[in-house]
């Protein structure tokens, strides 16, 4: 404390400081608004954001496991009280630590649509986009706080091109081969392809896969199914260790923090990856390039004298043995 005012009154020529209170074992909870040019303010649930490496957010579901019918009203009156307080018109969101006593604190207000804003349109059945536009048209919403229904769970993973044993490091190169999933339940919003490039100059996040369920396990369950299914070739991605994080005792349990990752279950991975790996994992993305490449040859490879397609992958082969001779 002495030091943080000495260095606020050289600098500022006042000490006086900010005292925050520490925070326990923190989850993050965000709760989406709406609000109307009309003075018409409701929330649509809280989303659970607290799986997150780097304080970037990885892993989201709605709602929250940690929340009560009793807390969910809570929090969204004290994120309705907000908005008003300031006349406040269009969609936001509204974002709370919420400590493991049960006590909840503002924190932020976004004041425009999350990367998350998925899984609160899966459990609501709204279209948040179309809202957006309509209520900055100068709309009234169309529903009132009553209307508002919670129907099942969903979960969302960001899929990013990332070295995740090197420290969530981004991975940058072109997508060669990009095979995503697809079935009941499930939604990717995405805008990649294969040969896309992933560069350093952009946020490396190549989509984001949602799964609903009737309930939590049913979700979770879903979107590991989804993940299994799910292949990148040219760079890394978070693919495997989303996978590891959703099939935890920690995130299973609901009982998982901010620093969750960070202090629990990357260690664990970094186990597991040991135990488990027997061959390097950029093989089989480099076998399925190969196998790629081989059969594209064979496929258009001009045909022979007789009349029969072999592969270019052959034919070079043949013509570096007639040059030794």
């Amino acid at each position: 404390m002495a030091a943080a005012q000495r260095e606020a009154k050289s600098a500022f020529c006042d000490d006086a400081v900010y005292v925050e209170k520490y925070l326990e074992e923190p989850k993050h909870i965000e709760v989406q608004i709406f609000a109307d040019m009309h003075g018409n303010v409701i929330y649509l649930g809280e989303r659970e954001c607290s799986m997150q490496r780097r304080h970037q957010k990885i892993i989201e579901e709605a709602p929250s496991a940690a929340v009560s019918p009793e807390l969910r009203k809570c929090m969204g009156e004290t994120a309705v009280m907000a908005a008003k307080a300031c006349g406040y018109a269009n969609a936001g969101t509204c974002e709370f630590l919420l400590d493991k006593n049960g006590e909840f604190y503002f924190l932020e207000m976004n004041t425009r649509l999350q990367v998350e804003h998925p899984v609160t349109e899966m459990v609501t059945g709204l279209d948040l986009v179309r809202m957006q536009i309509e209520v900055a048209r100068g709309a009234k919403l169309k529903f009132e706080q009553k209307d508002v229904k919670l129907r099942g769970h969903a979960v969302e993973v960001r899929i990013y091109a990332e070295e995740v044993l090197s420290g969530f490091l981004p991975s940058t190169g072109r997508l060669e081969v990009w095979r995503s999933t697809a079935g009941p339940g499930l939604r990717e919003d995405t805008a990649m392809y294969e040969g896309a490039e992933i560069s350093r100059f952009y946020d490396p996040m190549i989509s984001k896969l949602v799964a609903y369920g009737e309930n939590r396990e049913a979700a979770i369950q879903r979107m590991h199914r989804a993940l299994s299914e799910y292949f990148v070739a040219g760079v890394m991605t978070n693919i495997g260790f989303c996978a590891f994080v959703l099939e935890s005792e920690e995130f299973c349990s609901g009982n998982f923090n901010t620093g969750s990752i960070e202090n629990v279950l990357m260690p664990a991975y970094r186990e597991y990856i040991m135990k488990n790996e027997e061959i390097p994992d950029w093989l089989p993305a480099a076998i399925a390039i190969a196998n790629r490449i081989y059969y594209s040859d064979i496929v258009y490879a001009p045909a022979d004298a007789n009349g029969k397609q072999s592969s270019n992958w052959q034919t070079s082969g043949r013509v570096r043995a007639l040059r030794k001779h």
